[in-house]
This record gives structure tokens, C-alpha cells and sequence, in this order.
């Protein structure tokens, strides 16, 4: 089993999650997908109407049909996208400017994610704890095989976590934000199953987006056991939610554009995050972008990036090689540059 770099062991089977269960509304509490945002609640409705990914387009297909007609005058271009051949068993790319599909490889099949449950944590950890609010390390075992990166007893800013968990694509900064966020979130939905809030209210989010393919096991995305996978989800529905995220709560993403990163402890030290994502040097205008990887999962890699000014696109790649993701991102990215710069 592994991350986005081969495990020395296997981490124990987390306790099954319960089915799935729409939030209910609760008086006087604040709720995340249109309540929660409040004022942003508008906002919401313009980006789903706006980048095209609503709920109903999401439930239907989204595939926008070719024009019945064309005009005589019109050119014949080739379609970059025509010629590419991908390692990985699902990919989608979306324009969320003209709300078009400009390529889609078993795009509603269902699929492990790895670490992409991570971004989903972030959106639930967030809702309680402040950017600037420390939070202390408590004592833990680095489950994954992996060094442990953040000392028991030091603490950092709740922010500078997050970025560290979504960089370096931490298992232990996972734990660490859930454990964090845990009482928070019982208060806040009182719904939410103890001792697993951050789980609940992920798979919570899921289900008041209309995402029915995307499925969360567990907060860090490890396989849970050989035929087992911490997560599932289809390469349309991440692409959904990587918009919801990067519309909605781009300053808790922005930080994945970078090589890397050093977040400070309160009391000075300091510890660096190297960005898992290679393909990096290679997507213009990176907005946000997080890789995953499994023995189950294979190579993921999905990201949301400007292909032209003012011009975001959202591309999936979910079921490639460890290697491959990197390249099938880049054939996506370049094809996508290309087709801006056709017309197309």
C-alpha cells in the first residue's frame, strides 16, 4: 500500500463507516454547501450555472451535444484532443468558461481516489478551525510507514497544517486536522458520527453536492486493505468537486501551485513540504492540484488551472501508473493549451 511513495507497512483497517446521510437541517446552525456559505450562497448558484457544473448537469451526463448544424464558412481543425492515448483507466476535462467537455475517458466510473480525499478534509476541517488558530501535535504513530514530519507537542497555525497535509500529501497532517477538528464538528452537526466527524461531514458534502459516485472510507485516502480502497469516485465528480473547491475556498488550495513549502511551529521550528505533483512545471496558471497514489488506486492526479487569461479548466486523471499520472496530466494539459489557442 502507498501514497505518492511506497509504504513500509500496512496500516490497520479503520472501523466501516456508516451509509451515507443527507445533512439535516439543523435551526440556528450553519450549514456548509448553501447555508453555511450564507452570502456566498449566490455565488454558488452563478458558478454552477456559469462553469456548468450543476447538479442536474452532473446527474444527466453533461455531455454537450455537437451542433445539429454547421455554417458552410466553417474551417476544418483538428482536435488536439484526437491523438492522445492515456495510461489511466478514467480522465475528464472540463472548460468551466464555455461549459464544455473537451475530453472524457470513462468519466462515471467509479474509481479509488488516494490522497484526492484529502482536498474533501480540508473543505470539512475548515469549517471550524480558523486559519490562524494553533493547534498542538499530540502524541501519534505515523500509521503509514512514512517518517513522522510533525514532532508530538509543538504547534502550528491550523492553516499552515493544511497547506503542510495538501503539499506534502501527509498522512499524518490528515490525522492530526481530523482529530483537530473533531469536536467542532460534533457541535456544529450533531449528526455527525463520534469519534469519525471529519469522515461524516466529507461524505456529507458529497451528498449536498449531488456527487453519488465519490465515497469516503477514511480522511487520508490509504487502501484499507488489498481489495479494499479508502475512497471512491468518478473522474466527473472530482472534477466537480475541484471546482466547488477552487471557486469556493481558493485560499485553502493555493499553496498546491507551489515546488514546495516551510511552515513554522510557534515556537520556531520549521518543517518543508516537497509538492508530490511533477507534472507541475508543466500546467500554466495552476490554480490548485493534488495527487494520489495506492497500490488499488494506481497514479491520480487531478487539478484546476488557467489555460488562457481568465480561463480556468478542471482536469482528472484517476487510475494511471505511479509515473503515468504525471504524463497523462501533461498530454491533457498541452492538448487543452492547444485547443484555446485553435478556437476550438
Amino acid at each position: 500500500m502507498m501514497t505518492d511513495e511506497p509504504l513500509a507497512s500496512t496500516p490497520a483497517t479503520p472501523t466501516p463507516v456508516p451509509p451515507l446521510v443527507l445533512l439535516p437541517e439543523h435551526a440556528g446552525a450553519p450549514h456548509f454547501s448553501l447555508q453555511h456559505l450564507s452570502g456566498v450562497a449566490t455565488l454558488v448558484l452563478i458558478f454552477f450555472a456559469s462553469a456548468g457544473i450543476t447538479l442536474a448537469y452532473l446527474s444527466s451526463g453533461g455531455e454537450i451535444a455537437a451542433a445539429d448544424t454547421q455554417t458552410a464558412s466553417a474551417v476544418a481543425v483538428v482536435d488536439p484532443f484526437a491523438g492522445i492515448s492515456l495510461k489511466a483507466e478514467g480522465a475528464y476535462v472540463y472548460d468551466l468558461t464555455t461549459k464544455r467537455v473537451l475530453y472524457s475517458k470513462n468519466a462515471e466510473t467509479q474509481l479509488p481516489l488516494a490522497s484526492l480525499v484529502k482536498v474533501p478534509l480540508v473543505l470539512a476541517v475548515s469549517e471550524v478551525l480558523g486559519s490562524d488558530s494553533y493547534i498542538t501535535i499530540p502524541p501519534h504513530e505515523v500509521f503509514d510507514g512514512t517518517e513522522k514530519r510533525l514532532p508530538t507537542g509543538l504547534s502550528f497555525k491550523a492553516g499552515d497544517l493544511i497547506d503542510f497535509t495538501l503539499v506534502a500529501s501527509s498522512n499524518e497532517g490528515a490525522a492530526v486536522l481530523s482529530q483537530a477538528a473533531e469536536d467542532g464538528l460534533r457541535k456544529k452537526y450533531p449528526s455527525a458520527t463520534q469519534g469519525a466527524a471529519a469522515l461524516w461531514r466529507m461524505n456529507d458534502i458529497a451528498q449536498h453536492l449531488g456527487l453519488g459516485h465519490l465515497v469516503f472510507r477514511n480522511t487520508h485516502g490509504l487502501d484499507q486493505s488489498a481489495t479494499q480502497a479508502g475512497a471512491y469516485g468518478s473522474a466527473r465528480d472530482v472534477a466537480a468537486l475541484f471546482s466547488y473547491a477552487a471557486v469556493h475556498a481558493p485560499a485553502l488550495f493555493e499553496k498546491t501551485s507551489r515546488d514546495s513549502i516551510e511552515v513554522r511551529a510557534a515556537t520556531g521550528e520549521t518543517v518543508t513540504a516537497v509538492n508530490t505533483d511533477e507534472a507541475l512545471p508543466a500546467i500554466p496558471g495552476l490554480i490548485m492540484g493534488k495527487t494520489g497514489s495506492t497500490a488499488l488506486a494506481g497514479g491520480n492526479l487531478a487539478v484546476v488551472f488557467e489555460a488562457g487569461p481568465a480561463h480556468p479548466v478542471v482536469a482528472v486523471v484517476l487510475h494511471s501508473t505511479y509515473s503515468g499520472r504525471f504524463s497523462d496530466m501533461k498530454a491533457l494539459v498541452e492538448a487543452t493549451v492547444a485547443a484555446m489557442g485553435a478556437g476550438l
